[in-house]
């Protein structure tokens, strides 16, 4: 039986990877730890919880005694945990880099004293930083421009030391821009259908001319289990869906499938330092049997459609939530003007 510790379980893609996890196999136990900060939630898992080999801990990677506790009985450390969003990260990084560096550090030592079979870091195409021509591959150099970036590229540094170093068995996927169901109302795909579907602005960054790699949720989360089972140690896996498509593009598509007018788009001052273009050549792990088998415009409908039927569960968040209220109230000062 395989013990996972899945940190940063209830958020929008670790969510996604327990529930495949459980679809997948039968032979398993799965921990959660999950801090349940602003973009987690509990009952993006509920349905696991009479499961005797499910469990969840409410608790933060970077508090030592939390983590050395659960890590004596796991086999395989999957980590999700980190603060994600590039907007709060250059508002202010102070929580950011306790998450992302202090946390990841926290794991890594529990790791090593208490011999896991694989520490899998989840990180980003973003610590590549804009890509003008081409495709990111996993030995170039890295230049993340942004807090959140820079945070995340120096976990992937801090993780391949302990590989290096102390022999832990590390491995790094990388993957491009998600989307799907439970992904928090602040991320660029629910931010604007759930914007749209009252009728109100989407402030599109500078001129929407920004490209990113779009990859289904479900397939990322493949990706990730074919780098835990096939994956060789000590390696960096990318995983890219292949949609390379412009900002201004997904959010006239979003607005045709809901039947609204492009007149909500609003065009606002960019954001500092915002990378242009993001692409991913995941020929790596493709070579080990892995592929995106989401069709985008069927599974970017797909989703629309989750979060039409789980209005109750959006609505929460943006209507009742204090701090998503005042985070969103401050992005929208920010860049009045634009």
């Amino acid at each position: 039986m395989k013990k996972y510790l899945v940190t940063g379980g209830a958020g929008f893609i670790g969510c996604n990877f327990v529930k495949h996890l459980f679809e997948a196999y039968d032979n398993i136990e799965v921990t959660v730890l999950d801090k349940l900060t602003y973009s987690g939630n509990k009952d993006n898992l509920k349905e696991l919880e009479s499961k005797n080999n499910y469990k969840f801990v409410e608790g933060d990677i970077a508090d030592p005694a939390v983590v050395d506790r659960l890590l004596k009985d796991a086999d395989i450390v999957v980590n999700f945990a980190a603060e994600s969003h590039v907007d709060r990260s250059i508002m202010g990084a102070d929580e950011l880099t306790q998450t992302n560096l202090h946390g990841t550090y926290v794991l890594l030592n529990a790791a090593k004293k208490h011999g896991v079979d694989c520490f899998l870091q989840i990180s980003t195409d973003e610590v590549y930083g804009s890509v003008e021509t081409g495709s990111s591959v996993e030995t170039d150099f890295l230049m993340p421009r942004n807090p959140y970036s820079a945070t995340k590229a120096g976990a992937d540094h801090l993780a391949l030391s302990y590989f290096t170093t102390h022999g832990l068995p590390v491995k790094i996927t990388r993957s491009s821009n998600n989307y799907g169901p439970y992904q928090y109302p602040e991320k660029l795909i629910p931010f604007f259908l759930t914007n749209a579907l009252e009728d109100k602005p989407l402030p599109l960054y500078g001129d929407g001319l920004n490209v990113r790699d779009w990859l289904y949720v479900r397939d990322n989360c493949t990706g990730i289990d074919t780098v835990i089972n096939k994956g060789k140690i000590g390696e960096i896996y990318n995983i890219g869906g292949g949609n390379e498509i412009t900002n201004v593009e997904i959010t006239r598509r979003i607005l045709e499938i809901l039947d609204k007018p492009e007149s909500l788009i609003t065009y606002v001052k960019d954001r500092p330092g915002h990378d242009k273009r993001y692409s991913l050549n995941s020929a790596k792990l493709e070579s080990l049997g892995w592929k995106p088998e989401a069709d985008f415009a069927a599974s970017l409908e797909k989703t629309v459609k989750w979060y039409l039927d789980n209005r109750d569960w959006w609505d929460a968040i943006k209507q009742k939530n204090k701090e998503y209220k005042e985070f969103m109230e401050k992005y929208y000062k920010e860049r009045q003007g634009g």
